[in-house]
């Protein structure tokens, strides 16, 4: 069974959160990019950079244990 991940970003008195399975980086990679085309959310392509960048390092974390 995999385990659920989370990233979140706080901005501009908005809490973006999200929770994924574990091996799924791909699939939430795409969500940020999705969101950050949006025009009806304050959600930039900055801000997908950064969760990215989240999600690359926690998975860096795990395949050096």
């Amino acid at each position: 069974m995999s385990s659920l991940r989370q990233v979140s970003l706080v901005k501009d008195g908005h809490q973006f959160v999200f929770r994924y399975p574990e091996g799924d980086e791909e699939s939430l990679i795409q969500v940020l990019m999705e969101m950050a085309g949006r025009t009806d959310v304050p959600f930039d392509w900055f801000d997908a950079a950064v969760l990215s960048r989240q999600v690359n390092d926690a998975l860096l974390r795990r395949l050096d244990e």
